[in-house]
């Protein structure tokens, strides 16, 4: 594991300029996802549009499902992943953060993503490949959202959707200039400045 001190100036600009760029205020759950390969598609969109931090929901279960691949280990090396027991747990630390709550979920009281403001400190759960949401997870949150589609088959792959949905974040955050200015302090982001350095 290297020291901060041993990182190339190069090196430490590179993680400087990605973590100014991180968005805190953004963030995805996903419930009981097993497949490895959705969860390590999940964790290279998160990192593709500067999520610091990413959320599990899993039953019973409390390790990380085993990720395959080069990119996807380097993608879960810079994003923090929150494993949580039940959808109380995580949806209470989430609001305690601020976090405004939106379940993806086919239903007739569903908003478009993109008539939801994404700027403001918002969590997007993600169901499993089988089951979708669960109805305590859609109950809990504060609404719930839909990508549009105008195809014969109304549905897409969990980490289709989560990059559809991070990429729609990002388009909105760009707008608004949220990638222009770090959202960290600056003592929070030289701590993880040392803390990417060491990683």
């Amino acid at each position: 594991m290297p020291s901060p001190e041993s990182i190339t100036p190069e090196r430490r600009a590179r993680l400087a300029a990605a973590l100014s760029r991180r968005q805190p205020s953004l963030t995805v759950v996903f419930e009981n996802v097993h497949d490895p390969h959705n969860v390590s598609a999940v964790i290279r969109s998160c990192d593709a549009v500067g999520v610091a931090d990413a959320h599990g929901i899993y039953y019973g279960r409390t390790t990380f499902p085993e990720l395959g691949g080069k990119s996807s280990a380097s993608a879960r090396k810079w994003v923090d992943v929150h494993l949580h027991q039940t959808v109380a747990d995580c949806y209470s630390q989430l609001r305690q953060q601020g976090y405004k709550i939106y379940t993806t979920h086919m239903s007739s009281d569903a908003v478009s993503l993109f008539d939801v403001d994404l700027t403001q400190p918002v969590a997007l759960v993600f169901g499993n490949e089988h089951d979708g949401v669960s109805e305590e997870a859609r109950n809990a949150a504060d609404g719930n959202v839909i990508i549009p589609q105008v195809g014969m088959i109304q549905s897409l792959n969990i980490s289709v959707a989560c990059a559809v949905s991070l990429f729609e974040a990002m388009r909105q955050r760009m707008v608004a200039g949220m990638y222009d200015t770090p959202q960290y302090s600056n003592d929070e982001l030289e701590k993880r400045i040392n803390d990417w350095c060491s990683r």
